[in-house]
């Protein structure tokens, strides 16, 4: 007998491949998912989820679920030596339909993940499975992989996706090396739980002697990070007495439960390509980030909301195989700034000197003085938002151009049914053309256009009533929140919405004929040289 075939087969069961193959299950695409242990993780790792991943577990379909093990929107406070505050980040904006900053505990999220996969008779899962080695030619990936038993068996599948890890067997087998930058800063990291916190928030202590974070969790656990000093071993510091006064002088809870403790060197690293033929690299395969904007794990599950509706896609048949291409195009300059993001933050956080940090303090002091300064940290708007400047997308000139390339905000809205749901919601799985117009008739004569080709048509209104009209969906919402301070002067416009919410083109009603007929033309041109076929006034 042949070997069995998949479509897609993911190794690695981390929050990146456990994301990645709930999605291609949602798109009815037959998937292996190989790990080699036996289960998901079960000590804590990554604790920060953003505004951008609950989003996607909405798009999975689990985010009710999730969210009950998530403590929502929390801040940070920044305190010098003398444990002062000089800097407070409390972001009440809520920009995707969740709060900007959440705490969480990964086995608990990663668990959830897996028995999703259970809703997919399609999507096979192999925990205890070790991938040997593997194989491509232009058609297709042969791989040998091992269950717990020793026996070997192989699989063909059409594209192989790599969310092993930082230690990536499969980036290693296609002789990438992670480029970039491994600190000689060693950190000392304590979980806690039973560990109630004086405060929901995080609290930084930018201490040049020895800078440590306490990030708060739910259900009473907690993490700190403590900086170790150049002569300090892992031994010395990983010393039960030395870990009790750590936690001690920076404000844990006397009765805390230690229930990990360990030393890490980190790194801000890149792999120099992420798709090698039919073999495909995601999350910390390709990217590796400083832990202290929080970015790790959520650049992983970036990856896979993009990767996963390219992949269907492509294996459908609706789309070429040059649709991939854009994976690493779209994704790698955003890792890049959320990279950059974090080293700043590490040093804020780790001053090199004392008067590094005194000026640092000083600096944020002033700047708290000015209200729109104090905004802007404040609201984290620092963060690098979310965008492409090239890929699947069509070419836009005007004030439009701004929103091509974004991630649409996702405000609540109200359907023909009467019920208040994020916009998502309405959206569907698939591309729509979103319109923002008072003005129902002419969209929908100008929309008949994009018969036949399969996107879902919406129109939001800032009033009235909501309402089904000649096979538009009419919602009601603030549309203002949709184009924020991108194209304040834009009234009304169409969006061109992709499956993973970014904005593939944006025009007014009057081009929407032509906007059709350059759509076809950027979905043709997945089977030749992919490029920004159209520019739309």
């Amino acid at each position: 007998m042949s070997p069995a075939f998949f479509p897609v087969v993911v190794v690695g069961a981390g929050p990146t491949g456990l994301t990645l193959a709930n999605l291609l299950g949602l798109q009815g695409i037959p998937t292996l998912l190989v790990e080699k242990n036996a289960t998901t993780v079960q000590e804590p790792r990554a604790v920060s989820i953003d505004d951008e991943s609950l989003r996607t577990m909405q798009a999975v379909g689990l985010v009710s679920q999730v969210l009950q093990h998530v403590m929502t929107g929390y801040g940070s406070r920044y305190l010098d030596s003398a444990r002062r505050c000089f800097l407070e980040v409390a972001p009440t904006q809520v920009i995707y339909g969740y709060p900007r900053r959440n705490a969480f505990r990964q086995p608990q999220l990663e668990g959830l993940l897996r028995t999703g996969l259970s809703r997919f008779e399609h999507v096979t899962t192999r925990f205890g499975w070790n991938l040997d080695r593997f194989a491509q030619n232009e058609s297709e990936v042969a791989l040998t992989h091992t269950d717990p038993q020793g026996a070997s068996q192989q699989v063909r599948c059409a594209w192989l996706v790599g969310c092993d890890g930082a230690s990536s067997s499969i980036r290693s087998a296609l002789g990438l090396n992670l480029e970039g930058e491994t600190f000689a800063e060693r950190w000392l990291i304590v979980d806690l739980e039973d560990s109630p916190a004086p405060c929901r928030d995080t609290l930084v202590f930018c201490d040049v002697s020895r800078p440590c974070i306490a990030l708060p969790g739910p259900d009473f656990t907690r993490r700190f990070e403590f900086k170790l000093r150049e002569h300090e071993t892992s031994e010395s510091v990983l010393a039960e007495g030395m870990v009790a006064k750590l936690l001690a002088a920076h404000g844990a809870a006397p009765k805390s439960r230690i229930v990990r403790k360990t030393v890490y060197t980190f790194h801000a690293r890149i792999a120099p390509a992420w798709k090698v033929g039919r073999v495909i690299l995601a999350g910390d395969a390709c990217h590796l980030s400083p832990p202290f904007a929080g970015q790790g794990m959520n650049s992983g599950i970036r990856d896979a909301h993009n990767l996963a509706w390219k992949l269907a896609a492509v294996i459908s048949g609706k789309l070429g195989p040059n649709l991939l291409e854009t994976y690493e195009q779209e994704r790698k300059g955003h890792v890049r700034e959320m990279i950059q993001l974090a080293l700043r933050m590490g040093r804020i956080m780790g001053p090199p000197s004392r008067l590094a940090g005194a000026l640092t303090r000083l600096t944020f002091r002033t700047l708290g003085m000015w209200p729109p300064a104090r905004d802007y940290f404040g609201q984290m708007k620092y963060k690098p938002k979310p965008r492409f400047r090239a890929g699947f997308q069509l070419g836009t000139r005007g004030p439009c151009a701004a929103l091509v390339g974004r991630l649409i905000p996702q405000p609540t809205v109200t359907t023909p049914e009467g019920d208040q749901v994020l916009l998502d919601h309405v959206l569907g799985d698939g591309f729509s053309l979103l319109a923002l117009t008072e003005d129902v008739k002419h969209f929908a004569t100008a929309a008949r256009t994009w018969a036949g080709i399969e996107v879902k048509l919406v129109v939001l209104k800032r009033d009235a009533d909501p309402t089904r009209f000649d096979g538009l969906t009419v919602v009601v919402g603030d549309s203002s929140a949709l184009l924020g301070s991108v194209a304040p002067e834009v009234r009304e416009l169409v969006l061109l919405v992709r499956p993973d919410r970014y904005v593939a083109a944006a025009f007014a009603v009057a081009h929407v004929a032509g906007a059709a007929r350059d759509f076809e033309a950027l979905r043709a041109a997945t089977w030749g040289e992919l490029r920004a076929v159209a520019s739309i006034a």
